[in-house]
């Protein structure tokens, strides 16, 4: 008799906590807090002394103090292994990229010179490899040429790629600061994949101009423009050029191929691009290239990063288009970027922090655009070599940036008798590596509307642009998201026989169900935009079973509103529940709470709902809840009913 006589007290068998609503600042903290900072990382700070939180603080911040003072001779010799090999891609890379960017060749030496500095001091990722990318290069080029004419205006249309840079590099610097990683996950992986493969594919068509030693092009970057440029100009094609371009790609894709079926040999992939260019180099020199039609990269004077300071360009007839090109690269490089470190990260079971890569990768970005370098962050070819290599720290980094400074002081003009074919088949053969077939068959086979994501942002860039294409799948995943939050998932709970264990009727078809009790559970905040669906679905919820008991003999007397997935509610929400109530006390049901969360009581508390409904019909659990029930329907029917 004891429960019975504790219920009948009007309390639960476990009792709810009805205390006073925290203050509007400490629940204000507390929200800050967990949207913030999810990860806590200060945790480690707590009763150390002011001297050891400086430490901390200034390890946390600044991430070179925390593994340099443990380096080893033994570090070193696999992170020079390491940067080595990356700087023998890099140099490849940074020509091909930076003309892909309509740029000077020596920009993209110059960008992999200072920014993996930056990046090695204040990065927290020892896999990254900072480098350019195409995604990012092409953005830009397509871009600013709306503004400028890289031919006609060359140092107008490279002061404006600096200023691109600075903007991307502010704002991934302020996101950092403010920890607002979470805008970055608006970019799904379906949309990534979609987009770099949309990418990729664009960026493969137009290095047909250089394969096939065309003069002539279009500035649009869409696929039917590219196309329509190659028939157009189709008799400018040069065989010789062709040739050779062929030659180079089967060579690099068989590299590839090498690294796939035996990747301890990964080394073989890795130095393709550094032999495609040497060997470029002494053919083209030997063999006067130029005399046959195939052009090459030009002078590459020798020297480190100048100054490019004063280059940077604020004039309003031109601005936006730095502006729309950093905002979109900014994000972009990011999402790359920080996917890229985690994806590395969890295969060595360890942990960064996004939103200090943010911080890292503003830093490097603008200290570049003062020091003639363009966009860069960590792209996956560079970074997965550097992996497989066996680096061990950020020093790599180092390592590469100081073989840059070598190239950039001694070897440079060296590099000037590189034909524009070797890059372009550079170019696909790395943008090939980047249509991921595998995973949108994956998509495709495992959520259709995920897949459907994918393939809007790759057609829409293919077909449209990068920036629309880009826009067009964020805002599907985001109407997606929506949906989530308006059309919520509620469900009829029943109990597992020989439990005391309540799930989902339609999951588990052997629950039973409590005898003039509908036990329903609510998945998700309960706001304006989901209020009245979940008003119409818990009376709907209630028709359905009263015809279903009434056909059994039986009744509805209590709802059951388990709001244990409730996280948070508004005010809408709290007067759609007294609708509900109001609703079902005409037809003598009364509603009881379940296990509501802490910010859905303290809303409760505040607006009097919890005094309209009284505490007797609030419960921990759900079994305490219908053993309650079961002890009032013994009672009168006036027993603790006040009017909702």
């Amino acid at each position: 008799m004891a429960p019975a006589r504790v219920v009948a007290t009007g309390e639960t068998l476990n009792k709810v906590n009805f205390a006073a609503p925290r203050s509007f600042g400490t629940a204000l903290k507390s929200d800050v807090k967990e949207t913030l900072f999810p990860d806590d990382p200060f945790h480690d700070f707590k009763g150390k002394p002011l001297p050891i939180k400086a430490q901390k603080a200034l390890k946390y911040f600044v991430p070179i103090f925390e593994w340099l003072p443990k380096y080893t001779r033994k570090l070193f010799m696999h992170d020079l292994l390491a940067g080595i090999t990356i700087a023998s891609l890099a140099i490849p890379q940074g020509i091909s990229y930076a003309k892909l960017a309509n740029i000077p060749p020596i920009i993209g030496l110059y960008s992999s010179f200072v920014p993996p500095l930056i990046y090695a001091v204040f990065g927290s990722s020892k896999h990254i490899a900072v480098g350019t990318v195409a995604a990012s290069s092409l953005i830009i080029a397509a871009t600013i040429e709306t503004k400028v004419n890289p031919v006609e205006q060359p140092d107008l249309y490279l002061n404006l790629v600096f200023t691109a840079t600075l903007v991307s590099g502010v704002t991934q610097l302020i996101l950092g600061v403010f920890r607002l990683g979470i805008l970055v996950d608006f970019l799904s992986h379906s949309t990534i994949i979609g987009f770099m493969g949309g990418t990729a594919t664009l960026i493969c068509l137009q290095q047909l101009k250089g394969i096939l030693g065309l003069k002539h092009f279009t500035t649009h970057t869409d696929m039917v423009s590219v196309i329509r440029a190659i028939f157009k100009n189709k008799k400018e094609i040069r065989w010789e050029s062709s040739v050779v371009g062929v030659i180079f790609l089967v060579f690099l894709q068989f590299t590839r191929f090498v690294k796939q079926k035996k990747p301890k040999l990964f080394w073989v992939s890795a130095i393709g691009p550094m032999v495609v260019v040497t060997s470029g180099c002494i053919f083209a020199y030997l063999a006067h290239a130029e005399k046959h039609g195939i052009a090459i990269v030009g002078d590459l004077r020798k020297g480190i990063n100048p100054s490019s300071l004063k280059r940077l360009d604020f004039d309003p007839k031109y601005i936006s288009a730095p502006i729309q090109a950093g905002l979109i690269t900014a994000v972009i490089a990011l999402a790359e970027g920080i996917a890229i470190g985690r994806s590395f990260a969890i295969m060595e079971n360890e942990q960064i922090d996004g939103n200090k890569e943010m911080i890292a990768f503003g830093l490097m970005n603008v200290v570049g655009s003062f020091t003639s370098c363009y966009l860069t962050t960590g792209p996956f070819s560079k970074s997965a070599v550097n992996y497989n290599a066996g680096c061990k720290t950020q020093m790599t980094n180092v390592v590469m940036s100081m073989c840059m400074m070598l190239t950039l002081l001694f070897l440079a003009p060296l590099f000037s008798y590189t034909p524009l074919v070797a890059l372009s088949a550079i170019i696909m053969s790395a943008m090939l590596g980047l249509i991921d077939y595998e995973k949108a068959y994956h998509l495709y086979k495992t959520d259709k509307f995920d897949f459907s994501i994918c393939m809007v942002a790759f057609f829409g860039v293919a077909f449209i642009s990068m920036d629309i294409g880009l826009m067009l799948s964020v805002g599907l995943a985001l109407l997606r998201a929506l949906l989530y939050v308006a059309r919520p998932p509620s469900s009829k709970l029943g109990k597992i026989p020989d439990t005391n264990i309540y799930r989902d009727v339609e999951q588990y078809p052997g629950a039973i169900g409590v005898p003039k009790t509908l036990i329903l559970q609510l998945g998700s905040p309960i706001y304006f935009a989901n209020s009245s669906y979940l008003r119409e679905r818990i009376l709907r919820w209630v028709r359905d079973e009263k015809a279903n008991k009434e056909s059994q003999g039986d009744d509805v007397e209590y709802v059951l509103l388990d709001l244990g997935g409730v996280t948070s509610i508004d005010i809408t929400g709290v007067e759609t529940l007294n609708e509900i109530c109001r609703s079902l006390e005409v037809k003598e049901i009364k509603v009881v709470i379940v296990n509501p969360r802490l910010e859905v009581m303290e809303k409760l508390i505040v607006t009097h709902f919890i005094d309209k409904i009284g505490k007797e019909r609030v419960f921990l659990s759900i079994e305490d809840a219908i053993e309650g029930c079961k002890f009032s329907l013994l009672r009168p029917k006036d027993f603790g009913s006040e009017e909702c």
